[in-house]
């Protein structure tokens, strides 16, 4: 029986390579070969503290060819075998309100931290038939209510690699922060999302776009300005809030895409001090467990808005590949490392900062 090779995370930074069966594909179902499995900052959080002791496929941001797909599949899919698509990382029911609303990344069956009957690659036990649910492998399954989308003729695997956050950029900054024509943006933290953010606020005509780093972000702020960024600021070596003041003549921004992951309380009271005064959008990706001393009084005199990110939707994703095969912005400058399979290990620890220096996106590649 053929087999299907994977690198499988079964601990704490703990990798093991393992076969499994290759599936059976049903009428409704299909099999994708994986091209690339992009590697960003969750994998790096859910690698060093795995939310549970099952045996995982990593990988949700994956692009491949259909590789043996069911009639009823490629009926319902409009998609035949050889074309190069897109997964989204969700499985949905297709039955909730939320499905029916198209914001499926709210269904209760995609939610891998309350529900343990959760199907979504990257997340999903591989001790759960077919097992195949994570780009770390050669293959992925593909059920019928998998969210699909055909990556566009030109668009390389390699560059359609990064459609994962360019449409989380796409539904952050254009979606919930309303980011337009004349806008004047703050971006805290330039890795993969950050960079997409620039992308999509330049997409959008905001006026003015400021990004923050630190000193070890360098590299990511060399390529924030390659793609549109108008300043970037190291927050190490000048107070942030009294640059951003000085580059806006004292009046601020409308709108901080805040994505440092949670990296502490600092960046949000940034935010708060350099909205504009009346009406500013915040908008907050990652986790923070506590928060003393919250700023609420400032925040409600300056009517600001506060939202978090969630993922991204259909429509974000369209957007994303199109942006990419646009070839409009030298977007291959956030692909900077290429790892094959044997290599997940030291992929994932060079996201994170531990491995290569300057890894801005990974590309882990299990045929290379």
């Amino acid at each position: 029986m053929e087999k299907v090779q994977a690198a499988v995370r079964t601990g704490p930074s703990k990798t093991e390579f393992r076969e499994y069966p290759m599936p059976n594909v049903p009428d409704d179902g299909a099999l994708m070969k994986v091209e690339v499995a992009g590697i960003c900052g969750t994998d790096v959080k859910l690698y060093k503290q795995p939310p549970s002791s099952a045996p995982v496929i990593m990988g949700h941001e994956n692009i491949g060819y259909i590789a043996k797909a069911g009639r009823e599949f490629t009926r319902r899919k409009g998609l035949k075998e050889g074309d190069l698509v897109f997964p989204e990382h969700y499985v949905t029911c297709g039955q909730c309100e939320w499905c029916h609303a198209g914001q499926y990344r709210h269904c209760k069956l995609t939610d891998w931290r309350f529900n343990p009957d959760a199907i979504r690659y990257g997340y999903t036990s591989a001790n759960r038939a077919p097992h195949l649910w994570g780009g770390f492998g050669q293959y992925v399954f593909l059920p019928w209510n998998a969210v699909l989308h055909k990556v566009p003729a030109g668009l390389s695997p390699e560059l359609a690699g990064i459609v994962t956050p360019m449409a989380n950029g796409i539904e952050w900054a254009l979606f919930d922060a309303q980011v337009g024509y004349a806008s004047t943006v703050l971006i805290q933290g330039p890795g993969q999302q950050g960079l997409s953010q620039v992308v999509a606020c330049k997409q959008a005509g905001a006026d003015l776009i400021i990004v923050t780093g630190t000193a070890k972000d360098a590299k990511r702020m060399e390529v924030a300005k390659l793609l549109g960024a108008d300043h970037v600021i190291d927050v190490q070596k000048e107070d942030p809030l009294e640059r951003i003041m000085s580059i806006t003549a004292g009046q601020g921004v409308d709108v901080v895409l805040d994505c440092t992951a949670g990296a502490g309380t600092a960046p949000i009271l940034l935010a708060v001090d350099t909205l504009k005064r009346k009406g500013g959008t915040l908008v907050v990706q990652g986790e923070m467990n506590e928060f003393p001393n919250f700023p609420l009084g400032r925040i409600t005199v300056k009517y600001i808005t506060i939202k978090c990110a969630r993922g991204h939707s259909y429509k974000a994703c369209e957007l994303a590949l199109q942006q990419l095969a646009s070839h409009r912005f030298p977007l291959e400058a956030v692909t900077t490392h290429t790892f094959g399979l044997k290599d997940a290990d030291l992929a994932i620890k060079s996201v994170g900062g531990e491995g290569v220096p300057d890894v801005i996106h990974v590309s882990l590649m299990p045929w290379m």
